[in-house]
């Protein structure tokens, strides 16, 4: 993985703070990038990528939800945003049947819930997101850029 670039805490109250949040995320990117969300169920990991979508201009008859069934959902947008979960899956054969190497081939926003399933598998830029649950409605996001063009959102995000 790159060297890391910067860092940033922000905390929610509520759903509608998480989802404002992730729309300045999603404002502020400019091209192709992976934003990892690791935190425990219910952490608020598919509100942010919804509130992500709508800084990306997804369409509103689009509704994002998690895609622990179907894997990877993918939304057109100003980026195309593709949306993974990987709790389902069990190990690296796994992952591989998905087709998510193909996307990163893509200019796309890739947003992964669950990326330890991943067992620290590199990206070139990559915003990682920890989410930790303070209260019932309160959550820290800790956000570490790795790249130029992460280091480069994370400045944007830090500004707004």
């Amino acid at each position: 993985m790159t060297t890391k670039a910067a860092t940033a805490e922000v905390v929610t109250t509520g759903s509608d703070q998480t989802r404002a949040l992730g729309q300045v995320i999603g404002a502020a990117i400019e091209s192709a990038l992976v934003i990892t969300l690791a935190g425990d169920l219910a952490s608020g990991k598919t509100t942010l990528v919804q509130g992500v979508a709508a800084g990306l201009g997804v369409p509103g008859e689009y509704y994002i939800t998690s895609p622990s069934y179907t894997l990877i959902n993918e939304y057109p947008g100003r980026l195309p945003l593709c949306h993974a979960d990987l709790y389902r899956l069990g190990n690296r054969s796994d992952i591989t049947d998905t087709g998510l190497e193909e996307i990163l081939d893509q200019p796309c926003v890739l947003a992964i819930e669950w990326p330890e399933r991943l067992e620290g598998h590199p990206f070139e830029n990559q915003l990682a997101i920890r989410i930790r649950i303070l209260a019932r409605e309160t959550r820290r996001f800790e956000m570490t850029a790795y790249g130029l063009c992460a280091l480069n959102l994370l400045k944007g995000i830090k500004k707004k």
